[in-house]
């Protein structure tokens, strides 16, 4: 199906990081805060240097590193209206543990809580 945004305002997004020594693992919650439905999506993101996505959950991730996007995968495509879905990876990092930056779910803008 063609990506359709949720209308309304961006999309939430939070981001929990649990780190150790040369890696880590990354949930994030995506939130539909519009009134419709979102069917099929692609969050976007940029992670800071030094980290490279190894494996992942809940969505296809690529490139493994600098500017990734997650695409859904076929059980999580539609997000009602009000729900929250999980997604995550595991990554190593050269020690930077900085969040990702530049959200954006089919192009719109997230909000980061």
């Amino acid at each position: 199906p063609t990506p359709t945004s949720g209308g309304g305002t961006g999309p939430r997004v939070a981001y929990t990081m649990n780190s150790w020594g040369t890696g880590f693992t990354a949930s994030i919650d995506i939130t539909n805060t519009g009134t419709s439905a979102i069917n099929g999506w692609t969050l976007a993101f940029t992670l800071p240097s030094g980290q490279s996505i190894t494996s992942g959950w809940g969505a296809t991730y690529s490139p493994s590193s600098g500017q990734v996007s997650a695409r859904n995968v076929e059980y999580n495509g539609t997000i009602a209206p009000g729900a929250t879905i999980n997604v995550g990876f595991q990554a190593t990092t050269s020690g930077n543990t900085a969040e990702p930056t530049a959200f954006t779910l089919n192009g719109v803008a997230c909000t980061v809580v």
